[in-house]
């Protein structure tokens, strides 16, 4: 069986072949131009910098190119890195494609009937006709969507796994406390990051759209949920849709975090706990799948750059 990236350890020698998930044509101290490289395959990723680039390279490993790469895997930083000897460009027409590209550990078919039954949970009767046109209205991207350009979850199909990993939280943490009102927590976290297929755009290098930059996906679900209450006709000053639009509105817990109010129910204050939980719990795995037991992981940004410990049992 053939190599992956993440299969390669500590200064070996790597070979094998690659997609180009980001390419940035940089200009070095020296006044050289180089590129700024992150190859993928299914098992993860790996960053790398191609000294001496000319325009021809740039135009031949952009995004979404295959390329046969030849290195080392190296520490920088404490984090791995391949230092390249050789880049070629192989005809995708050649290859399966999808071995390339990370999906979620989930099928869609699978995830798309798991949330139909999520939807009976939600039994008031504005939420669930609000979470269930939205569903409708952005199917097709919601199940193909990453849930960030970077740290947790960006893989395709991983804003569906992230929020069906909330849902199913919220449903444990609902039995465990059935002070919580079961039906507004399963609502807000199947909607609370939905506005990303908007502010997102694509699978292989993830960039955040113009909507995305300007506004956000907070503010924009908030918009659809607007919009969808005005079409289904339901009562924006209702008690039941400013109870769902502050879940969205508050599910990042913090004003400097981008969220317009901070938690003010109990339900809110859970939904930001269970997203925050996930994307951690997400974030470390990926990096402790790439560590030796007994070692350290490479240091997780979206963790305040701390590296996590892999013990013997994992």
């Amino acid at each position: 069986m053939d190599k992956r990236i993440t299969d390669y350890k500590n200064g070996e020698s790597m070979s094998l072949e690659a997609i180009i998930k980001m390419s940035d044509y940089r200009l070095a101290k020296n006044g050289k131009n180089f590129l700024s490289l992150v190859f993928e395959d299914k098992s993860g990723q790996i960053p790398g910098k191609y000294w001496d680039a000319s325009e021809q390279d740039k135009q031949n490993f952009k995004v979404g190119a295959v390329v046969q790469l030849d290195g080392k895997r190296d520490l920088y930083q404490g984090k791995p890195q391949v230092t390249i000897n050789r880049l070629g460009v192989i005809d995708p027409a050649t290859i399966d494609m999808s071995k390339f590209i990370q999906t979620a550990p989930e099928k869609r078919a699978d995830m798309e009937a798991d949330f139909e039954d999520v939807f009976l949970q939600i039994t008031n009767g504005s939420w669930n006709r609000i979470v269930r046109y939205l569903f409708k209205k952005f199917h097709d991207k919601f199940f193909t969507s990453p849930a960030a350009k970077s740290n947790h979850h960006d893989f395709q199909g991983g804003l569906a796994y992230h929020t069906l990993s909330m849902v199913r939280l919220a449903e444990k943490i609902s039995d465990q406390y059935p002070q919580i009102n079961r039906a507004l927590l399963i609502a807000g976290a199947c909607i609370h990051d939905l506005g990303k297929v908007i502010e997102l755009n694509g699978t292989l290098g993830i960039e955040y759209t113009f909507e995305g930059n300007m506004i956000g996906h907070i503010t924009i679900v908030d918009e659809e949920i607007v919009l969808a209450a005005n079409d289904l006709e339901i009562k924006l000053d209702s008690e039941d849709m400013i109870l769902l639009r502050h879940m969205v509105l508050s599910h990042h817990g913090l004003l400097e975090y981008g969220s317009p109010e901070r938690p003010k129910l109990l339900e809110a204050e859970v939904l930001h706990d269970i997203d925050v939980l996930d994307a951690s719990i997400n974030m470390i795995s990926k990096a402790l799948d790439k560590t030796d037991p007994g070692e350290f992981s490479e240091r997780i940004f979206g963790m305040d750059n701390r590296s996590f410990y892999k013990h013997s049992e994992n």
